[in-house]
């Protein structure tokens, strides 16, 4: 049975929520998909169906759902039409197509809550209504900032896996090669951030508070007995589990 919802307990949260909608409206409005020459804007309803039939067909292991209530809405013929489902004896089957525009709509979702989770602070039980929210904003490359911001988490705060975005396989290759974690640089070794490694939301956001972000420069002054850092025309000292935590990009 096709059956989507949002809780309504977003509205205790609606400020915030709001802020977040507003500023990003302008940059990332709807999701444009092209069939034919012919640009389709696609609607969030329609997203949230293919989010779910990926859902379904990838974790509950059933390879089509019944249209179930969802039957007559515009949003069906919408994804119809644009060739990411086909309807069959009363049954809705994602396409290829399909399948890979539902994957990147679970990845932004997933990637959404782990921003509320551990950098927004929001509270637990309004992580997964807001997420809804806010994945509709997000166009192919911005949820790439956010996985590198946080760096490639695998899972959602409620354990399910984050599907992979060219920037997760592209950051494992370049593992070893050209990013290194700031404990093995060599004193004076400057490079640039490329990602945050930790589960430890208070952990992250004391490095952000230090300037510590993907994109910067950062130069390793001293090892021993703490690790010393230089970002721009600031020095802190931190532990080695928080230098840990730090991957560089190796200056070439």
């Amino acid at each position: 049975m096709l059956v989507l919802s949002h809780d309504e307990r977003v509205q205790t949260y609606k400020v915030p929520a709001m802020r977040l909608r507003n500023a990003a409206r302008t940059a990332l409005a709807e999701i444009s998909v092209e069939k034919e020459g012919i640009k389709m804007s696609m609607s969030e309803r329609a997203e949230e169906i293919l989010e779910t039939l990926w859902v379904s067909l990838n974790e509950n292991k059933l390879g089509s759902m019944d249209l179930g209530i969802a039957k007559g809405e515009l949003e069906i013929s919408e994804l119809a039409k644009a060739g990411f489902i086909k309807i069959v004896d009363g049954r809705v089957v994602p396409t290829e197509r399909g399948k890979k525009e539902g994957e990147k709509v679970v990845r932004r979702h997933r990637l959404a809550e782990r921003l509320f989770a551990d950098l927004i602070d929001v509270k637990k039980e309004l992580i997964h209504t807001m997420s809804c929210k806010f994945e509709h904003l997000l166009h192919d490359g911005v949820e790439d900032n956010i996985c590198i911001l946080l760096g490639h988490p695998r899972t959602c705060p409620h354990g399910r896996p984050i599907p992979e975005g060219d920037c997760c396989r592209k950051s494992r290759e370049s593992i070893g090669k050209v990013i290194s974690s700031l404990t093995n640089f060599e004193v004076n070794q400057s490079g640039k951030v490329a990602y945050i490694q930790t589960k430890d939301n208070k952990k992250l956001q004391k490095l952000m508070a230090m300037g510590i972000l993907p994109g910067m420069g950062i130069t390793l002054i001293q090892k021993y007995p703490s690790y010393v850092l230089q970002v721009g025309h600031s020095q802190f000292a931190v532990d080695e589990d928080l230098a840990n935590a730090v991957y560089i990009r190796k200056r070439s």
